[in-house]
């Protein structure tokens, strides 16, 4: 017989094993997105070929979060998120094996970045669904998991970059990507050990709530819950948007403006593990003022701050130091982003829904990436780095400011009943 006490060590137990998990694989993808364009460049690619490249790695973003969701939940997170986990690292692992062998022509290494990235989505979701009732159960706010589930993402990057980095500048990239596929089967054996399933009370209720039905089915009752509920459409729409700026500055100009100006990867995994380790600090220090501050003001600030003026300074040509203390300040400001955004969503979405809504929504935030990366690498080689760096700044604070307009955003401070959303 177990105690509460003992229950809820336990559950804090499958809280970090999960946390663990989760940034394990998220450094992994990571190590890809430096891998692939340094592979690329170092076979006489232009920049055109370089946004390709990251354009066939982020459409199977949002193919795989648009289908996989309803798979979350039907075989469970637990299950979807191992198998996501084992899939992504057995594609991954072909692409340096297939090099160092045969040969991998650039076709055949967009089919393999495809693949390898079509079920990141439905894994990370998975672990996202499992998310709350362990938080209940460790007796933790949802702000503050949130919180630290976004953290272990930022850690992830912090530490991928630095060591993508440094890989692809003394081994090249075709080492980067074995140490990737390591960490997919890394994760999947944490989260196979040490995160517990739901109960199984728990796990009937949540399938007793959701009429029998079929996979089509199950996916439009997801997307009529998204399209019906105002907040979610501004959330999605707004993200959108941003995503599609990062994409073009991260996927492509960054590594093109790195290799150009900057000396190459060591440079730019600098900037990056800057971002990432200021944004987990932002995101610590956030997690314990969370429910203090109002979301939707703390949302514009905040995103504001992390899109415009780091993209005005490279649009400038700064100097590296003055690149790194704005990339330093976006990263602290980004540390407060998807806590606020994740726990809304949380609250809005009933628990039998979770993972084929949340696969909606990150596949609409996410529709605009692969075209972002693709633009990023066209303007680079037709009106160049300044000019598109310039662009982004501009939208991008342009578009971080429309919750202020106010409407449904101002639904952000409260719960709402969820029922009376399905029913619209």
């Amino acid at each position: 017989m177990t105690t509460p006490t003992t229950d809820r060590r336990r559950a804090v137990g499958s809280l970090s094993a999960l946390l663990a998990a989760h940034a394990i694989s998220q450094t992994g993808n990571v190590i890809t997105a430096f891998a692939i364009p340094f592979y690329v460049l170092g076979l006489g690619g232009t920049g055109v070929e370089v946004g390709i490249a990251a354009f066939f790695s982020t459409v199977p973003v949002v193919v795989g979060g648009a289908l996989g969701g309803v798979v979350v939940d039907r075989v469970g997170p637990r299950r979807a998120a191992i198998v996501a986990d084992l899939i992504s690292g057995a594609t991954v692992l072909s692409i340096p094996i297939l090099a160092l062998t045969v040969g991998l022509p650039f076709w055949a290494l967009l089919v393999l970045v495809f693949a390898g990235g079509l079920l990141d989505t439905p894994g990370q979701t998975a672990r996202r669904v499992m998310l709350p009732r362990l938080t209940e159960r460790a007796g933790i706010r949802l702000e503050r998991s949130v919180g630290l589930l976004d953290g272990s993402e930022r850690l992830a990057r912090m530490i991928g970059a630095t060591v993508a980095g440094l890989l692809v500048a003394l081994m090249g990239p075709i080492a980067a990507l074995f140490v990737n596929a390591a960490t997919f089967a890394v994760s999947a054996l944490l989260t196979w050990l040490f995160v517990t399933p739901a109960p199984a009370a728990a796990q009937t209720h949540v399938q007793a709530s959701d009429e029998p039905s079929g996979y089509w089915r199950d996916l439009a009752v997801g997307l009529r819950f998204v399209i019906h509920d105002p907040l979610m459409r501004l959330i999605v729409g707004l993200v959108l948007i941003t995503n599609l700026m990062d994409a073009a500055r991260g996927s492509t100009l960054l590594p093109l403006y790195a290799n150009d100006r900057l000396g190459g990867a060591a440079a730019l995994g600098l900037l990056v593990a800057v971002m990432g380790g200021c944004a987990l600090v932002g995101n610590i220090a956030f997690g314990f003022v969370a429910h203090r501050v109002g979301r939707r003001v703390t949302l514009v600030v905040c995103f504001t701050i992390a899109g415009g003026p780091a993209s005005a300074a490279f649009a400038l040509g700064a100097p590296l130091p003055v690149l790194v203390a704005v990339t330093a300040l976006a990263g602290l400001a980004a540390g407060a982003l998807n806590p606020i955004l994740g726990t809304v969503e949380l609250e809005r979405v009933p628990e039998h829904m979770r993972g084929r809504v949340f696969g909606l929504v990150n596949a609409g935030a996410w529709a605009g990436v692969p075209f972002g990366a693709l633009l990023g690498g066209i303007a680079a080689d037709t009106i160049g780095l300044n000019w598109a760096f310039g662009i982004i700044a501009v939208v991008y604070t342009a578009a971080t400011l429309t919750p202020l307009l106010g409407g449904p955003w101002r639904q952000m401070e409260k719960q709402p009943v969820a029922s009376a959303i399905l029913e619209q």
